[in-house]
This record gives structure tokens, C-alpha cells and sequence, in this order.
């Protein structure tokens, strides 16, 4: 059975008539913070605060436990806390920032975290109220319990794209899935040999700010061929999060893991594959 502090997501009226719950911490990611806070909440800079490091030119990684144990003790979160994620919500890519603290969140072993659906959007759609600042509160003690299983590193891709048993699901637009665009962040155009597209974008409906329903993502999923075991990718971590969420998270698909490193990683190395042009 799912408890309340174990829920992927909760809406605006959930959140409502629990912000006065003590073991209720409710952390807004977002970059930068505008148009006001949820009341009581505190805030961390997903892009500056320290939620994902540049190892060796690539950045985007998962930082070191320790590290984020730091992180997150620092902002006053303990491990007997529930943890509600903000982000804007006006799309899946601002949702990223919210889904990609969770998976991280759940890496180190901690359960009780949320995200609330559709963001400081639908919180403010709602007309509920709004603080001109965030709170703080004083330092706790956070006490990480890493999972591995949640994380793709290079070498599990790699084996898993010579394999081929394992789906590859790039998270992109479908522009850079077939190499027609390049971000920033990979040296080349291009995909993972053998991957399959389903866009972020997909998993999340900007003009109702919500997530698709669990029996959605599933049929998404089965469309694509993805299932059990699939591997997300995109640039740099942030847009694989959302489709790693909805497939994991919403739609309760077993071991499905995230590739932090993505096409930045993958791409440093020239002698690493790279597939163009349309899906077969």
C-alpha cells in the first residue's frame, strides 16, 4: 500500500491541506523563482545549487553522496522528512527540474518525496496563496542509502546497446533524435544505435498541467517498444528524468534506469557509435 508520503505525485488541494504537516518539507527547484513562493516553502537553485556536477568535462552527472548529503542537510531536510518537489510546470522540460531532484532523491534511498503535478503553475492556477519569500530552516542531519539500480552509467549502456535486449529510450526531440539538431552539450549529432523516441514532451500536458494517467504512459510505452529494464537518455540527464518518472514513477514500470551521462557523455569518446537519420 502507498502511503501519502510515498506518492510520485500530489496535486494543488493535496498539498493544501497538508502544509501545516511537520514532517512536510516542500522545496521548490525552480530557476530562477518568480512570481512568488508556496507558502513555507524553501527554495534551491536546481541549475546552481549543487544538484548535478561536471565530471570531466561532462556535465549533467549525479554528484557524489556525500556531496548531496551536504546539499540536502543543509537546506534543513532530514531523512524523516516528506519531500514535495516544485517546479514551474508551464512544460515538461520546466517539470525536469522536479523530476530529476526526485530520481535523485531516490537514489539515495529516500522514499518519502513527491512531485507536485503541474508545479508552481497549477498551485497559482488554483488561486491558492501565494509568500512574497521563501522560508529557511535550520540544518538537519541527511543520511544517504545509495541505490545503483536506479542509475545507467556508460559502461551498463554500452553493454546494454551491444546486447539489445535492454530499451534505449532518447527522451529528445525527434530533430535531434534523427541528427538534425545538436545541443550544446553532445560533440556530435545523432542517437544511441538501436534507441527509440518517445519526447519529453509527450509524458506531460503543458495545457493542463498535469501527467499523463498511468494507463497513458503505458500505452506510450508499449507503442515504442519500451517496457521493463528501459534505459533514458537525452542530452544531459534533465529531460530523461521526465520520461524516467512517467515510465517508473506514474506508470509503475519495473527497473526502468536513468543515463545521467546521456549523449554528452557518449559523444565525448569519438569511438562511441552514433546512429542518424530517421527511426528504422
Amino acid at each position: 500500500m502507498t502511503t501519502d508520503s510515498q506518492r510520485p505525485l500530489v496535486d494543488s488541494a493535496w498539498l493544501k491541506g497538508a502544509l501545516d504537516r511537520p514532517d512536510l518539507v516542500v522545496l521548490d527547484v525552480r530557476t530562477p523563482p518568480s512570481e512568488g513562493f508556496i507558502p513555507g516553502s524553501i527554495h534551491s537553485d536546481y541549475a546552481k545549487a549543487g544538484w548535478r556536477a561536471t565530471v570531466d568535462g561532462v556535465p549533467g552527472l549525479l554528484p557524489d553522496a556525500a556531496v548531496l548529503e551536504g546539499l540536502i542537510g543543509g537546506l534543513g531536510i532530514g531523512n524523516g522528512d516528506h519531500v514535495v518537489l516544485v517546479a514551474s510546470g508551464l512544460s515538461a522540460a520546466d517539470m525536469g527540474n522536479a523530476t530529476r531532484v526526485y530520481w535523485t532523491f531516490k537514489t539515495l534511498g529516500h522514499d518519502r518525496v513527491s512531485v507536485l503535478d503541474g508545479g508552481f503553475a497549477a498551485w497559482s492556477d488554483a488561486g491558492n496563496p501565494v509568500a512574497t519569500t521563501a522560508a529557511t530552516r535550520p540544518a538537519a542531519a541527511f543520511t544517504a542509502a545509495p541505490r545503483e539500480e536506479l542509475r545507467a552509467p556508460l559502461p551498463v549502456v554500452a553493454a546494454a546497446m551491444a546486447d539489445g535486449s535492454v530499451p534505449l529510450l532518447d527522451s529528445r526531440s525527434a530533430e535531434q533524435f534523427e541528427g538534425k539538431a545538436k545541443s550544446p552539450q553532445a560533440r556530435v549529432p545523432g542517437t544511441l544505435p538501436g534507441a527509440v523516441l518517445i519526447e519529453n514532451g509527450a509524458f506531460y500536458s503543458a495545457t493542463e498541467k498535469r501527467f499523463l494517467p498511468a494507463e497513458a504512459v503505458k500505452a506510450l510505452a508499449d507503442r515504442a517498444g519500451t517496457g521493463e529494464s528501459t534505459i533514458t537518455f537525452c542530452n544531459t540527464g534533465h529531460l530523461a528524468s521526465v520520461s524516467w518518472f512517467a515510465l517508473s514513477e506514474v506508470a509503475g514500470i519495473d527497473g526502468v534506469r536513468l543515463y545521467d551521462g546521456s549523449m554528452s557523455e557518449w559523444t565525448a569518446d569519438p569511438s562511441r557509435p552514433v546512429k542518424n537519420g530517421p527511426a528504422a
